[in-house]
């Protein structure tokens, strides 16, 4: 790997975040946005920081490739050692309905695994940096992922449970990103999607997580692959090291029963 000035990559991340506050406002919705896709929407800040990270960051390591939800058709990174895997705006629909669970999420892949993610959510006033054999850590201070061995009551981002699951719902960011930021800081103990995701969704967060001490798998307990041909992979679990081996068992039954989802 070349070396790589890791406290520039984060200030882009942070000049992203602050290029997105611009037309974000707590409490008002944006009226801008259209469909990408049935259900995918999107705004001109989603366009306006792709654009200005793939500008930067390419110009700060020019070997690296480019995987992002704005500008994935092309591929160009498939394949390479090095890529940015980039989500500019993750959590579109906090964003455009001015609420806060949204950030910029930036993530560089070698040999398809996440080796630093950075993710800044400016309405919430934090930066969560993840390094691969490091550390992590949000706002400078250092990251301990949750514990909890007890699969009962555990917490889990959701705007309501049925009591009958007899789990704990906390608040759910829209972006999985910070979902998973939540694992990574005692915040949340489960996080899980058993829904083709695409990988720009949590390259970032993945390396955060992991370096904090939780279990990051596909749903089904797989390895992530990243920087693939499709961009895609089957959900996530994101989980205290502890609980891993139930929550694979819990979902997997999940899957085999209803299927998974896209």
């Amino acid at each position: 790997m070349p070396d790589i000035d890791f406290d520039r990559v984060i200030a882009i991340a942070e000049a992203g975040g602050a290029l997105a506050m611009r037309q974000w406002t707590l409490g008002r919705k944006e009226s801008n946005i259209w469909e990408k896709s049935p259900g995918q929407i999107v705004s001109d800040a989603d366009l306006a920081v792709d654009r200005f990270l793939r500008g930067e960051l390419e110009k700060l390591v020019p070997v690296a490739g480019w995987l992002s939800e704005e500008t994935h058709i092309d591929h160009s990174g498939a394949g390479d050692e090095l890529t940015w895997v980039v989500d500019p705006i993750d959590g579109t629909k906090d964003y455009v309905a001015g609420k806060t669970g949204w950030c910029v999420s930036v993530a560089l892949v070698q040999n398809e695994a996440p080796v630093f993610g950075v993710l800044v959510a400016p309405a919430m006033h934090e930066t969560w940096v993840g390094r691969a054999g490091q550390s992590a850590t949000v706002n400078g201070r250092a990251l301990v992922a949750t514990r909890r061995d007890q699969y009962e009551g555990c917490r889990i981002p959701a705007e309501s449970l049925p009591p009958e699951m007899n789990l704990t719902a906390v608040p759910k960011p829209n972006s999985i990103a910070l979902r998973m930021a939540m694992v990574a800081d005692d915040r949340a103990d489960v996080v899980a999607s058993t829904r083709w995701g695409h990988e720009w969704d949590i390259a970032a967060a993945h390396v955060i997580a992991a370096e904090a001490g939780a279990s990051v798998t596909n749903a089904l307990g797989e390895t992530l692959v990243y920087n693939g041909t499709h961009g895609k992979a089957l959900g996530v679990l994101c989980c205290s090291r502890n609980l891993y081996d139930e929550a694979v068992q819990r979902i997997g039954k999940y899957v085999s029963e209803n299927g998974a989802s896209h």
